[in-house]
């Protein structure tokens, strides 16, 4: 089995209907942090509901936000998560995916319901 497939047995089942699995690293420790998980999530590349394909555009991403989440074997594991944007190509707004309603009815961690929560 690959990180990849591991790595949807660990992250909330709900994350992984948003978000892809880019990369995984276990980063050695250094005098300025210790041993810990490093795991990378990009937004997948679908509208949100609401909107019509061939008005919008991908933009690619907001600058990534790195975000703690629960020890692994006692290792800190941290989220690089990688929110998408979409451009509209007529007055060229950008719109990105409104987390609010979909994560109050998740099992994300509290922070991680917040951060996705957040508006760019």
């Amino acid at each position: 089995m690959d990180y990849k497939e591991l790595i949807k047995h660990i992250l909330p089942k709900d994350l992984l209907e948003y978000f892809e699995v880019i990369d995984m690293k276990e980063i050695p420790s250094s005098k300025k942090q210790e041993e810990h998980y490093l795991i990378k999530l990009e937004e997948i590349n679908t509208l949100p509901s609401g909107y019509n394909l061939e008005d919008y555009e991908s933009k690619g991403f907001y600058k990534p936000r790195l975000i703690q989440d629960f020890p692994l074997r006692g290792k800190a594991v941290y989220l690089e998560i990688h929110r998408r944007r979409w451009r509209n190509k007529t007055d060229k707004r950008n719109i990105h995916r409104d987390f609010t309603m979909i994560a109050e009815g998740t099992k994300f961690t509290k922070e991680l319901s917040d951060f996705l929560k957040q508006s760019y």
